[in-house]
């Protein structure tokens, strides 16, 4: 499902004429305007169904992946850090869509979301602070006086009916038992790095545009590829379309991706195995091949 066709970036000349309007020379950075050096190129962005984004530190996957957003009104979980001039400049952004309005794009708006680094990193920081408020409770459960049965209960008092149950619960059920049911379970049967791809498997659902930004912080090998059978099976199957900026090679080899190397100028699309992130894993693998040898 292609649901974003293409995205076009603010002009040079829109830029030029708005920072000279601006006249101001006392801000360090402007940006987004002017975060491509001269000879980049990249305007126009034309979207398959998986597309992605490819470069070294610094060379805008984050800040498309920001832009394209902003400029659609996707949700986003984590708070975004943007400067003064990000709405100006997504004003001079347009984009188009491969279908109509109908019942299946209300759906898709509904879905649609980016999905960053720090969305993974608050979902792991919140299992965290659950599992330790839990294990506070507990403490206390374990520490506090015995409690005494309630003279009366107050069968139209909510309040009252629930502190009787518990006290009946407190006296038939196992500690464990109690505790379970009437404060919760402690969540550390999943690593880190599960648990940031459950957040993703989780938060992917049928008929959606998604952006991730660097998916695989976090990920092991293993978790990367699950999370590629993942993305390549949403795509295929349930009408999701896919915008990912990565350094990944188990996500830049998903068949068929349209990938725009920004690392060239002006930028290209080309094959995963010509970036030269994938050649310098390619290189340092061929070095050592005789190590898997021995």
């Amino acid at each position: 499902m292609i649901y974003l066709k293409e995205f076009t970036l603010a002009s040079e000349d829109s830029e030029t004429e708005y920072l000279k309007k601006l006249g101001r020379t006392c801000y360090r950075s402007v940006h987004p305007f002017n975060f491509f050096p001269v000879g980049v190129q990249l305007k126009d962005m034309t979207f398959s169904d998986i597309t992605i984004f490819s470069g070294g530190n610094g060379s805008g996957k984050s800040t498309i992946m920001n832009i394209i957003a902003e400029k659609m009104g996707l949700k986003r979980d984590a708070m975004f850090n943007s400067t003064h001039f990000f709405e100006p400049y997504i004003e001079m952004c347009s984009y188009s869509k491969a279908i109509c309005e109908s019942d299946l794009e209300a759906s898709i708006v509904a879905n649609s979301r980016i999905i960053t680094s720090d969305d993974v990193f608050q979902k792991i920081i919140d299992t965290r602070k659950k599992n330790a408020d839990l294990e506070f409770k507990r403490e206390l459960i374990f520490n506090s006086e015995p409690e005494r049965m309630p003279s009366h209960v107050n069968l139209e008092d909510e309040e009252s009916v629930k502190a009787f149950e518990r006290f009946y619960a407190k006296r038939t059920m196992s500690m464990s038992g109690y505790i379970r049911e009437f404060v919760g379970e402690e969540d550390r049967t999943l690593s880190n790095g599960e648990n940031g791809f459950l957040y993703f498997s989780e938060t992917i659902q049928p008929n959606g545009l998604y952006l991730l930004d660097e998916p695989e912080n976090s990920l092991s090998t293993e978790m990367q590829l699950k999370l590629a059978s993942l993305i390549l099976g949403m795509a295929r199957f349930y009408d999701c379309q896919f915008i990912i900026s990565t350094h990944s090679p188990f996500l830049l080899s998903l068949p068929f991706a349209r990938i725009y190397d920004l690392d060239t100028h002006p930028v290209v699309t080309c094959k995963w195995t010509d970036l030269a992130n994938v050649r310098a894993y390619y290189d340092f693998f061929k070095e050592h091949e005789h190590d898997f040898e021995d």
